[in-house]
């Protein structure tokens, strides 16, 4: 079977009925799954998690653009997290049985048809981008939908496809190809967005931290706290554990502690063993690698923290 995940962003975090409505095109198709979609009420987005076939994902995704067009004007969206478009990103991630050049082919085709059917400028980044410059996503966001009115006009930002001026309401939208990241949040005990701020820049690749890490502040006024929200780039070599003990270590100098994490979409489930082997060598535990999902889940809450979590967000309970 040729599996693929595909996780499309969009800026509504709020609106249920909205978020529904845009939605419905990937609800019971055939070839595919709509595995989860978690709005957010803080940060005002949804991530949408699709499992499958690619092939039967890319009519109905230029349905969902279509309708994000219809329901979400970007000149009065608010939100904690950085943005550009209605539809902010779709990547395409291989998970069995395909190549990341085919999820590139996929991506491209995707972009093609949503740049002609509705007028919206696309950037090709991570494996699929064109230029170095635009392998990261965070770089071509800077800026995000209110910059992007001039920034796509000079030279070296010319959308891949799709005329050099953004959507008037949609504004602009990234789709590529990638390995699997990990969606990780970890909650604080303070409101203080100061101590969210430090901490993400001691973790962080672009400030000196680890590599394959991207982080920031993130206020959740909902919840009452702030988090370092990141996306681990290659949990094979910065692992959750990792990044979590050393918030936990710089955390301390601030008098406060953190209360819980969070996992956004879905993670491979080797990216909870290569966490909880550690924990599971510092308690002296032998560790069972053929520990079942039900088990994973359990010591991944107690360990690591995840709250919200079952093993429906393990990426093996599907396939």
């Amino acid at each position: 079977m040729r599996i693929v995940q595909c996780v499309p962003n969009i800026s509504e975090g709020r609106n249920l009925e909205k978020i529904h409505h845009i939605i419905e095109p990937l609800m019971n198709q055939e070839g595919f799954k709509l595995i989860s979609y978690e709005p957010d009420q803080d940060y005002n987005r949804t991530v949408i998690t699709l499992l499958g076939d690619p092939e039967k994902m890319i009519i109905p995704l230029i349905t969902f653009f279509e309708r994000a067009i219809q329901k979400i004007d970007m000149n009065v969206h608010k939100g904690e997290h950085p943005r550009m478009g209605a539809v902010d990103v779709v990547p395409f991630i291989p998970i069995q049985g395909i190549s990341m050049e085919e999820c590139i082919e996929y991506a491209k085709s995707l972009a093609d048809h949503v740049s002609i059917m509705h007028h919206i400028p696309v950037f090709l980044y991570a494996k699929a981008a064109q230029v170095k410059e635009r392998e990261s996503l965070p770089e071509i966001r800077k800026g995000e939908f209110e910059g992007m009115k001039e920034k796509i006009q000079e030279p070296m930002w010319k959308p891949d496809y799709g005329l050099p001026m953004i959507h008037p309401t949609f504004g602009a939208v990234a789709i590529g190809a990638r390995m699997p990241l990990i969606a990780f949040n970890i909650d604080l005990e303070t409101d203080d967005e100061k101590v969210a701020n430090q901490l993400a820049k001691v973790i962080r690749q672009s400030s000196g931290g680890f590599q394959f890490i991207q982080a920031g502040p993130a206020m959740l006024k909902e919840r009452g706290h702030v988090q370092v929200t990141m996306n681990i780039l290659d949990y094979k070599k910065n692992p959750i554990y990792r990044i979590l003990e050393t918030i936990k270590m710089e955390i301390k100098r601030y008098g406060v502690s953190v209360t819980s994490s969070e996992i956004v979409g879905l993670l491979p489930k080797e990216a909870i063993t290569d966490s909880l082997k550690y924990y599971f060598a510092c308690d002296k535990i032998p560790f069972d690698s053929k520990m079942g999902l039900d088990d994973l889940t359990k010591h991944a809450i107690h360990y690591l923290k995840f709250r919200d979590f079952s093993p429906l967000k393990i990426i093996e309970a599907y396939v």
